[in-house]
């Protein structure tokens, strides 16, 4: 049986069935589901689960009279992942530009996004205001179709520095700000604020492993970054930081940063830093796929035959990946060793930090570049996650409750009653092998079914 062959029947079925569903008014019953609740807990076996209205209305209790029921014997229901650092906007095909930054490309990533199970995003600066500020209402509001978006408006980086130039042409000052004094920065701060920025975005590190030809960029000057944190801390606004060395995450965590947007990568983090976390309540993110993501198609192209990889490829990239030139050439820079080497640091650093009980959130900057694919990054993350030593409920925990805890979104990321009914449902038990989390069955958003997961989409298109 070939596979476009084996999904035919959920080719021809997924139309109605999302039609229905939207159309629907009554109380659904999900039954013999394995239940992940994304607070962390043991999976619970054969449990009911009720939604109606967009949200969960009981968990565990009889369905209601005239509930439609959906069996899901052999399947695992857990709350749909979230992103809490990504990017939108930025990539199309092969290229990074600027000219990216539309309405149709933004869109059909969140599509891409919620295909994967991922119904919460976070893109994390380089953003473009009215665009950015009109998707996000809209995406609140569920008019179009894809993830909710949250995010960072413009954020500030280091002139002739972070984010460089070069890797998106023709960046402008109407996607990152690179203040030169003090004063400059706390007006870009107020700015952002005022275009109702979820967060305050800084580049403060010298970007090391992220400029292809391997030189490093200057750093911010304290007197600025202390200056974003401060205006934003008066404004309510939390500052993620863009980080890969101990001593810029030990800097800026004095400084007040709330939210490490990227692990260490330059050496095993030290007590001084967990102590300084954990006294100021500072959110990690270790975004483990970024540096995989330079090198894990070329030394991988057998990938690229998995539907599931598949489907998050745009056919420009595709032949990209496919060909044996760019493999070699992509092999050959001293990157990928470089690259090889921070994956590791950052890994033995989350495990670290996460087992001395540091807040650890979950993302991976995808649509930062185009091999960081959005939804499939998400789900090749919970592996990386496992592999550093996490159990895989506890990195299903950080994608989901962490996530939402992160954003201070009290809404989603756990299944209890009152909560959205964004859900994931995959086929397997991902508590035991977190390969499972990419058997996607369904998704469903506001309690409605939105995709039968990516593969079923990229074979009906």
């Amino acid at each position: 049986m070939t596979l476009r062959s084996a999904f035919a029947g959920l080719l021809l079925a997924a139309p109605a069935t999302l039609m229905a569903c939207t159309a629907q008014a009554e109380p659904v019953a999900f039954d013999h589901a394995r239940l992940i609740d994304g607070t962390g807990d043991p999976v619970r076996e054969n449990v009911t689960v009720v939604i109606n209205d967009g949200r969960i209305v009981s968990i565990g209790d009889p369905a209601p009279s005239g509930a439609e029921h959906i069996d899901l014997s052999g399947k695992t229901l857990l709350p749909a992942l979230i992103s809490d650092h990504s990017h939108v906007g930025i990539i199309k095909g092969t290229s990074g530009s600027s000219e990216n930054y539309t309405r149709a490309n933004i869109l059909a990533a969140l599509k891409q996004y919620s295909d994967y199970g991922v119904l919460t995003v976070t893109s994390l600066g380089l953003n473009r205001s009215p665009l950015f500020d009109d998707l996000r209402r809209e995406q609140h509001a569920g008019k179009n179709p894809g993830a909710d978006l949250f995010g960072v408006d413009q954020g500030i980086g280091v002139p002739e520095g972070a984010p460089p130039a070069a890797m998106v042409k023709a960046l402008g000052q109407d996607q990152v700000y690179r203040p030169t004094t003090p004063q400059e920065a706390r007006q870009d701060v107020d700015r952002m604020v005022a275009e109702h920025t979820d967060l305050v975005k800084l580049w403060v590190d010298d970007f090391r492993n992220g400029v292809p030809n391997g030189k490093t960029l200057p750093k911010m000057s304290p007197d600025i970054y202390r200056a974003v944190i401060d205006e934003a801390h008066q404004h309510n606004t939390r500052v993620a930081v863009h980080i890969h060395d101990l001593d810029i995450a030990k800097a800026v965590v004095d400084a007040g940063a709330n939210i490490l947007a990227h692990g260490v990568r330059d050496q095993p983090v030290d007590q001084a830093l967990i102590e300084a976390v954990k006294a100021h309540g500072v959110w990690y993110i270790a975004t483990l796929g970024l540096d995989e993501a330079n090198y894990l198609f070329a030394e991988h192209p057998e990938l690229l035959n998995v539907p599931f990889v598949a489907a998050a490829i745009d056919p420009a990239l595709m032949a990209q990946l496919s060909d044996a030139d760019w493999r070699k050439q992509t092999l050959s820079k001293p990157l990928v060793a470089a690259s090889h080497t921070a994956l590791a640091i950052n890994q033995k650093n989350l495990l670290t930090l996460y087992r001395a009980g540091v807040k650890v959130g979950f993302g991976t900057d995808s649509g930062a570049a185009p091999t960081r694919l959005p939804g499939f990054a998400e789900h090749r993350e919970l592996a990386l996650t496992v592999e550093a030593g996490l159990t895989p409920l506890e990195a299903i925990h950080l994608a989901t409750g962490n996530a939402a805890e992160l954003l201070e979104l009290e809404d989603r990321g756990v299944l209890k009653t009152g909560k959205r009914a964004d859900l994931l449902i995959v086929r397997g038990a991902p508590d035991q092998s977190i390969a499972d989390i990419d058997q996607v069955d369904q998704v469903w958003q506001r309690g409605v079914l939105v995709s039968h997961g990516p593969v079923v989409r990229h074979l009906a298109h």
